[in-house]
């Protein structure tokens, strides 16, 4: 690979007698991995597993299987991986994601949760939050609202709010050069510095958000001092509330420079691309809090159509609040705050829509239930999937009784469909379907 001359000259001097094992990494093949959803019921055996890691697997998947479409796997590098991991909030824990997309981090801390609590993902990009909202909805999160703001916005909404705080911020991309080698066009001498600005920044909004006992976990996927252990150092000596925690090294990690507790992930060590993290943890005593819950504004006759659906179709109450926005109808966590005043990208599950006097199921509730949580469900098998996201209606062999059904793929639902006679009507959305 063609290096910026500036690059190397910096890397020889930092790294010295290690410096001619990670360049020759750069001409090396990038490592692709993914991870499984625990979320889901069926969970095929996937090998290549990634050591020292609960759903890390090394290889690629195609974004047309029905592992993917199912949500049954993530796509993430190794070392990426390793952030959530490190981060492994707690059951019933508040959590940000405060630079969420495409939604990688996001779907690992959903892993952790397992359903419960809250997980607030935030990208301030407008394009970039859509496509964060898809891969949450595919990974089958119900417990997530999706914000699209800036990190000083939240601030004010979220006042020492979150147990645990994820950054993976904004840097200059070293890490990536072997992935996305474009990276390198616009790296100069003086990137990493210019970042390290816009990093602090962030990290001083962060802060506002974090709870007393809470921990902090901030992350980059670059090499450079300046953006990583220079901003540990800088959050160290201007929060005296914050304690620099030890990450356990394993599969090739290495210690941050002059910070022993950090850790570095360089591809001629490690198998995957660059990465750094450091874990702080807020010292200052916890207190008693509370969130006044919201109120639902459904009328009568959507709150009977939601319960007939429930009654009918489900086996498991979903709890949360009940909130129409238009026609709209979504399930939020109880344990938030007033939101009125932010950029919703998400307004946590989609249940479905009221349509003249009937509740039709949201596509991102099929893919948040498992098939033991509903009491009609239809498997198909591959060729019948491949019909299905092409948008077309599937054939059965039989007639079955009229109504709504969890359409499940490999065990996995893949949303609800409705079926009259011998036909499964088509709901993919129309935005997902394949040629």
């Amino acid at each position: 690979m063609n290096l910026p001359k500036d690059f190397v000259e910096k890397y020889n001097q930092l790294l010295q007698e290690e410096a001619p094992a990670f360049f020759a990494s750069f001409d090396q093949p990038a490592i692709s991995g993914f991870r499984i959803n625990p979320l889901k019921k069926q969970i095929p055996v996937f090998p290549d597993a990634i050591t020292d890691t609960p759903w890390g697997h090394y290889g690629k998947v195609s974004g047309h299987s029905i592992a993917h479409v199912t949500g049954l796997v993530y796509s993430q590098e190794p070392a990426a991986q390793m952030v959530g991991q490190i981060a492994a909030p707690k059951k019933g824990e508040r959590v940000l994601d405060l630079a969420a997309a495409p939604g990688g981090k996001s779907t690992h801390l959903l892993s952790y949760l397992n359903q419960t609590g809250v997980l607030v993902s935030n990208d301030i990009s407008t394009k970039r939050s859509k496509i964060l909202v898809e891969n949450i909805e595919r990974f089958g999160g119900r417990n997530v609202v999706v914000t699209n703001e800036s990190p000083q916005k939240l601030a004010t909404v979220f006042k020492d709010y979150f147990d645990v705080i994820v950054l993976d911020a904004p840097c200059s991309g070293e890490g990536m050069f072997r992935k996305n080698p474009e990276a390198t066009s616009y790296w100069h001498v003086d990137y990493p510095l210019e970042c390290s600005f816009l990093q602090r920044e962030i990290l001083e909004e962060a802060l506002k958000m974090l709870a007393p006992e809470g921990r902090l976990i901030y992350s980059t996927c670059t090499w450079s001092k300046e953006e990583n252990e220079d901003i540990v150092s800088w959050l160290l000596e201007n929060y005296d509330f914050l304690e620099l925690a030890t990450i356990k090294k394993i599969n090739g990690m290495k210690e941050g420079i002059g910070l022993s507790e950090t850790a570095r992930m360089y591809p001629h060590h490690f198998k995957g691309e660059g990465q750094f993290v450091a874990k702080l943890i807020d010292k200052r005593v916890k207190i008693k809090r509370s969130v006044k819950p919201g109120k639902s504004n459904l009328s009568k006759v959507q709150f009977q159509l939601w319960n007939d659906f429930q009654k009918t179709h489900l086996k498991t109450c979903l709890d949360g609040l009940l909130q129409c926005f238009g026609q709209e109808l979504y399930l939020l966590p109880l344990d938030l705050p007033d939101l009125s005043k932010l950029k919703i990208a998400r307004n946590g599950l989609h249940l479905g829509t009221f349509k003249k006097n009937r509740f039709e199921p949201s596509f991102a509730l099929g893919l948040a239930l498992t098939s033991n949580d509903v009491i009609h469900t239809i498997e198909i098998d591959d060729n019948d999937f491949k019909t299905y996201l092409s948008g077309n209606t599937i054939n059965l062999d039989k007639e079955y009784p009229k109504g709504w059904y969890q359409l499940l793929v490999g065990g996995n639902g893949l949303g609800f469909v409705k079926i009259v006679g011998k036909t499964i009507k088509n709901f993919y959305p129309k935005g997902l379907r394949l040629p």
